[in-house]
């Protein structure tokens, strides 16, 4: 039951972050602090070695590094370059490249879908959520949490992490 819940940390985390940006175009600074604290936990309960925790810090510091550069540049927000730094924490080096280009996908076919939803107008009914009338507002950005949560759960199966987990 115990190897079910730690399982279930980073989905359920990347899951509550999607939901989040996509609801209020945020993503908590206690969710990506959250994972960022709980994976060596979760690594050093699994028996991975200090030599790969300090892998994964690298990937997780140095995407820190790469989500503020586009997040000086305005290309993601300040909460989409601590999760995306937080994953990579949790992924390593091995799957990062692949998360990043499923990353990458979504949310292009994301964006894309959100502009042309923006080109029709919303109706009344739909206007009075609060979160459909901001996404839907072509002066809002695009909730890229959504995109990096779903790569997230892509990709979490496939890392090194979660035989270990399972054993």
């Amino acid at each position: 039951m115990f190897d079910l819940v730690i399982f279930s940390l980073f989905p359920l985390a990347m899951i509550v972050a999607a939901v989040s940006d996509l609801r209020s175009m945020t993503i908590s600074n206690r969710l990506t602090a959250g994972l960022a604290l709980a994976f060596p936990v979760v690594a050093l309960w699994c028996g991975t070695e200090l030599s790969q925790i300090a892998l994964h810090m690298s990937a997780g510091f140095a995407m820190l590094v790469v989500g503020y550069a586009f997040f000086a540049f305005g290309w993601i927000g300040g909460g989409d370059a601590k999760l995306f730094a937080a994953t990579a924490l949790w992924l390593g080096w091995t799957p990062l490249f692949e998360y990043a280009f499923y990353a990458s996908l979504l949310g292009g076919g994301l964006t894309f879908l959100i502009v042309l939803c923006r080109g029709v107008p919303l109706p009344d009914w739909l206007r009075r959520q609060t979160w459909l009338a901001r996404l839907h507002n072509a002066k809002e950005g695009i909730p890229y949490g959504v995109a990096l949560g779903m790569a997230g759960l892509l990709i979490y199966p496939a890392t090194p992490l979660v035989p270990l987990i399972l054993r």
